[in-house]
C-alpha cells in the first residue's frame, strides 16, 4: 500500500533586504514520504532565498523531470528552476537547458562538499547555473523549527539568513559555491 505525503501548512514571510522582496505566502507543503524534515525545511528555505510571486512548489521527489520548485512567466516559460541535494552532471546540464537561471542548494555536510569537489569544474560553463552549499549546522538549526503548522519569518540581508518562529531564532550563512556570471 502506498504511503501518502504529510501534509504541512506554512505562512512564510519573507524581507529580503538584497532584493528588496517583502511578501508572506501562505504554502501547503505536501512532504513525499521518503523526505527527511531537514529536506523538507531546506526546501522552505529555498523557496524564501528565491521567493517571487510566480515561485511555485512543484511535485518534486515523485517526480524526475521537474526541479523541487520553479518560476514559470506568464507565457509558461521557465525562468527559475530550484534543485535541492546533490544532482548529477546530467541532471545539472538538462535543467540549464531548460530555465534561464538554475539554482541548486547543495547539503549533506561533508556529503556535499565532496559531490562539490567532483562537479565543480565540469560546471563552469553553465553561466546561467548558481550552486549554494548549505552547512550541516546550518541545515541541523533549521531542522529544530519543523512542525506540521509553521509561521516562519525569514530575514534575508547581505547573504546571511535569519529565521524565526516564535520564540526559537536560527542564523544561517549559505555559502555561494558558483555564482552566475
Amino acid at each position: 500500500m502506498a504511503q501518502n505525503a504529510t501534509i504541512h501548512k506554512v505562512e512564510l514571510s519573507v524581507s529580503d533586504m538584497d532584493r528588496h522582496y517583502y511578501e508572506t505566502h501562505k504554502l501547503t507543503v505536501a512532504k513525499h514520504p521518503s523526505e527527511t524534515d531537514e529536506r523538507m525545511m531546506v526546501r522552505i528555505l529555498a523557496f524564501a532565498l528565491n521567493a517571487h510571486e510566480h515561485l511555485e512548489m512543484t511535485r518534486g521527489l515523485s517526480t524526475e523531470d521537474e526541479p523541487d520548485i520553479w518560476q514559470k512567466s506568464l507565457s509558461g516559460e521557465l525562468e527559475v528552476w530550484v534543485a535541492l541535494g546533490l544532482p548529477g552532471l546530467k541532471a545539472v546540464r538538462q535543467s540549464c537547458g531548460k530555465a534561464g537561471r538554475v539554482v541548486v542548494y547543495a547539503y549533506g555536510g561533508r556529503t556535499a562538499e565532496l559531490w562539490w569537489e567532483k562537479i565543480e569544474n565540469s560546471l563552469t560553463r553553465f553561466d546561467n547555473l548558481e550552486v549554494t552549499g548549505l552547512s550541516a549546522r546550518d541545515t541541523g538549526e533549521l531542522l529544530k523549527l519543523a512542525g506540521r503548522a509553521m509561521k516562519l519569518q525569514v530575514n534575508i540581508q547581505d547573504g546571511e539568513v535569519m529565521v524565526s518562529s516564535g520564540d526559537s531564532i536560527v542564523y544561517l550563512t549559505p555559502l555561494t559555491w558558483k555564482s552566475v556570471t
